[in-house]
């Protein structure tokens, strides 16, 4: 008879865990701004930035977050492609298992364009190897692209958050606690995307929401981190051969 075993694959969503703190550490931790900036919020006054501000922007920090942000983008795509080979491929019914790798994937493909506009800035601002190809209303261009940018692309992370809500309540996937704590963290921005407007509310905070995702997967007890069942056959008894009796002699 043969007898049914299962096992937990808890490896793989630690790349979402990965491209979280790695995320986050580019996007919120190397977010630039202009010294005259930063001392006007302290001062509770309001300034505007020009190109004139240019040359007030660290390089650096550009560039170590140019650098960390694509290490996060390659990490998105591994725990993309983890999702669809460990869930979506086992449950090819759930629509909302699909969302949640093509969410990853939205973000991934937005923030590559986001940290490269950031080691771009890095690269012809101010102390940058190709420093003096563009004038400072050039590197203006650059410094907008990335005071959204790097914020704006986790729409899609919040997307996948949602989806895995939807599994951990409808579907019965993954844990109904972390599920919930998703829930509600995906109608908080939701909301305040409705009243404020701003689009990359997003950005600050998924990036954590995703590291405590991928552990809480990785030590959990989701049913997303289950092997597909493998049965693996006994081996026979040996048969014993029954003698068979001679035919009487006539």
């Amino acid at each position: 008879m043969p007898t049914i075993t299962s096992a937990r694959d808890r490896l793989w969503p630690l790349w979402g865990a990965a491209a979280g703190a790695l995320g986050f550490t580019a996007t919120v931790l190397t977010d630039t701004r202009p010294a005259s900036e930063l001392a006007a919020a302290d001062e509770g006054k309001e300034i505007t930035l020009d190109a004139s501000l240019m040359n007030e922007l660290d390089g650096s920090t550009n560039y170590l977050g140019f650098l960390i942000g694509f290490a996060a983008v390659a990490c998105l795509i591994v725990f993309a492609a983890a999702w669809r080979s460990r869930v979506e491929l086992q449950h090819t019914r759930s629509i909302a298992a699909g969302v949640v790798s093509g969410g990853l994937l939205v973000t991934a493909a937005g923030l590559a364009l986001a940290y490269g506009w950031k080691g771009s800035l890095a690269n012809y601002g101010y102390g940058g190897n190709e420093f003096g190809m563009f004038d400072d209303p050039g590197l203006y261009v650059y410094f907008v692209l990335t005071d959204f940018g790097p914020y704006i692309p986790w729409l899609g992370v919040l997307v996948s958050l949602a989806g895995m809500a939807w599994l951990a309540w409808a579907e019965r996937l993954v844990s109904r606690i972390l599920g919930t704590v998703l829930g509600l963290y995906v109608l908080l921005i939701a909301g305040a995307y409705a009243i404020t407007g701003v689009p990359g509310l997003a950005g600050p905070a998924s990036g954590l929401v995703l590291v405590l995702t991928g552990v809480w997967l990785a030590v959990g007890r989701s049913r997303v981190t289950l092997r597909p069942l493998t049965v693996a056959p006994r081996h026979a008894a040996p048969t014993l051969e029954t003698p068979v009796a001679s035919a009487p002699q006539s």
